[in-house]
């Protein structure tokens, strides 16, 4: 009696399969008000901020409504240096979903910037890994069950498995 083995592949995707690699970036000596115009420009939720054309931030809308708006500070007179979240968390391009999932629910933030060798490369947030919604259910219900989701994900978390 002949016996047939099937091999199931499990399809694996990696950060650089799901990321944008146009990143739009800003000057860290830019100031706000800079950076708002561009945001609008491109209809985009965050710039990567660099210095000497290396990243070394991150400005997102929170940024600038807790920083500059919550604070009636002049988005003229203040500096994107001044309000960026840094250090900057980044994962690379060959590291698996799973994995970016996990540094972004350990470290709180929904936009991963992808460095390769030093250089910006590329931009994965939670909206892109939700393209791959089969793949990405299964590792947020993997997740769930170890650890909670951080405050600011739990909306997308609680769509996704409710």
């Amino acid at each position: 009696m002949l016996q047939v083995t099937y091999l199931v592949c499990v399809m694996s995707l990696n950060v650089e399969d799901v990321m944008v690699d146009k990143v739009i970036t800003i000057d860290a000596n830019a100031t706000v008000q800079e950076a708002v115009i561009i945001m609008n420009k491109h209809e985009i939720g965050c710039l990567i901020v660099v210095l000497n054309e290396k990243p070394v931030g991150i400005i997102t809308e929170r940024d600038m409504l807790k920083r500059v708006l919550a604070k009636s500070v002049d988005p003229e007179k203040i500096k994107v240096s001044d309000i960026m979240s840094a250090p900057l968390i980044v994962g690379k391009p060959e590291m698996e979903i799973e994995d970016a999932v996990k540094l972004m629910f350990k470290t709180e933030i929904k936009k991963l910037p992808v460095i390769r060798n030093g250089k910006l490369v590329g931009l994965v947030t939670l909206t892109d890994l939700t393209r791959f919604q089969p793949h990405m259910i299964k590792i947020l219900k993997k997740l769930s069950v170890t650890e909670l989701p951080p405050k600011r994900l739990k909306k997308v978390v609680d769509y996704y498995l409710v």
